[in-house]
């Protein structure tokens, strides 16, 4: 069932979102060469803890995930586990996808960082797909449905001729960190979920250089493209307003 949130349940998605987008910014100064993704983690569970809130993805699943953010390094699609052992490098790309709650609402964001001097294709990749994020988020209005944004994500990415992941899709999210309305980048557009005021759903596009085709590691939870090129991925918390479609996690306005 998709939930429709009040006045006041948005403005408490937008206060865990601003936390989301506080501990983007930090993330984004640490994201150096040198630096391993337990710090990263270190990082966003220390802000967490200072604003009362909590990371729900501590624990989530089967297996229990281990740490508050998923650190996800070039060819590593989404759900890469934090570790004192995986240090950062010149040249390599990281995604830090990260879930706060607060005061019973959750704020869901990831974003593709540059770590030191980074190939033009690795920068044209994270470039490209934060624009395919901006292009879903243009049909995320009221009376559209959720397959307008899929669709619009997906025509942007393959018009570089990058891979659109699909066995992956944002969701629906608000007092849990997803529900309903899966929200995938790729798809027909008129189909799926009307979109209403006082939704709230992540639109993620995890865009890959390469291939579509993705696989699972061993630890059950970092996926992977199947042919070893980089990947990206760009999400935002969007709640649906009267006066369109509102990031609540977009730290650029902070």
């Amino acid at each position: 069932m998709v939930e429709i949130l009040s006045a006041e349940e948005l403005d408490k998605m937008r206060a865990a979102g601003k936390l989301v987008a506080k501990i983007l910014i930090e993330l984004k100064k640490a994201a150096v060469p040198g630096v391993s993704t337990q710090e990263l983690d270190d990082i966003a569970q220390r802000i967490i803890k200072e604003a009362g809130g909590s990371a729900p993805c501590i624990g989530y699943g089967d297996p229990p995930f281990p740490a508050a953010i998923c650190t996800s390094i070039n060819d590593e699609v989404v759900h890469g586990i934090p570790s004192k052992n995986i240090i950062l490098k010149d040249g390599d790309i990281v995604t830090c996808d990260v879930v706060a709650e607060l005061d019973g609402f959750c704020g869901d964001a990831a974003r593709t960082y540059l770590v030191g001097n980074v190939s033009e294709e690795k920068k044209l990749l994270v470039e490209r797909t934060k624009e395919c994020f901006f292009e879903g988020l243009k049909q995320a209005q009221i009376g559209n449905r959720i397959g307008d944004i899929s669709h619009a994500v997906q025509e942007k990415a393959e018009s570089y001729g990058y891979g659109v992941v699909r066995v992956l899709t944002g969701h629906g999210i608000g007092r849990s960190m997803h529900q309903e309305p899966d929200v995938p980048n790729f798809g027909k557009p008129g189909r799926g979920h009307r979109i209403m005021k006082g939704m709230a759903f992540c639109i993620e596009p995890m865009i890959n250089m390469g291939t579509e085709k993705v696989l699972l590691c061993d630890d059950e939870w970092t996926v992977v493209t199947a042919d070893e090129k980089p990947a990206a991925h760009y999400e935002n918390t969007v709640i649906i307003t009267e006066n369109g479609p509102e990031m609540t996690t977009f730290e650029e306005d902070m």
